[in-house]
């Protein structure tokens, strides 16, 4: 199944506002979804006899830069049946505040393994996943500040619990 089809198969489903871009160039071909709607997209693409993508292999966060002010989430699915891979992106622009986390919704109810993905994603670049069972920081101590994939994350010489942060 081609990217073509796919994309034929989700604007027949949600009409042509779901997909509102494509990238058919390159090693990962991708298609650019609208944000609010990716979990309607992703139960589509997993649960449908013709595409059934089975597999979310990866979620990452993106972090456009402070130029764009932009966030993002790139989603890679297989379908292990049909072996066949696709890749899904969202984004939107949002304010550099820390305070203010970006947010979109959360997949771990279509794919479970999302769960510890997205919670990688916000302890990493504060990215909020609303509808998420449990998102609390991975990687880091609940007590850190900031998320340092950012790109406008700063480390200074400081100390976190007697232990030099550099």
């Amino acid at each position: 199944m081609s990217l073509e089809e796919i994309k034929t198969i989700l604007i027949h489903k949600f009409g042509e506002g779901i997909v509102i871009g494509e990238e058919p160039e390159g090693l990962q071909p991708a298609l650019l979804i609208d944000s609010d709607r990716i979990v309607e997209v992703c139960r589509e693409l997993k649960d449908n006899p013709e595409t059934y993508f089975d597999f979310l292999s990866c979620l990452s966060g993106v972090d456009y830069g402070t130029d764009e002010n932009r966030f993002g989430v790139v989603y890679h699915l297989s379908s292990i049946p049909y072996q066949k891979q696709l890749t899904l992106k969202i984004s939107k622009v949002n304010g550099r505040d820390l305070e203010e986390l970006p947010s979109f919704p959360s997949i771990s109810s279509v794919y479970q393994a999302a769960d510890w993905h997205e919670r990688e994603a916000y302890d990493m670049l504060g990215i909020y996943f609303e509808g998420h069972p449990d998102l609390r920081r991975l990687l880091l101590p609940d007590d850190w500040d900031g998320f340092p994939l950012r790109k406008d994350y700063t480390t200074t010489d400081k100390y976190y619990k007697g232990i030099k942060i550099d």
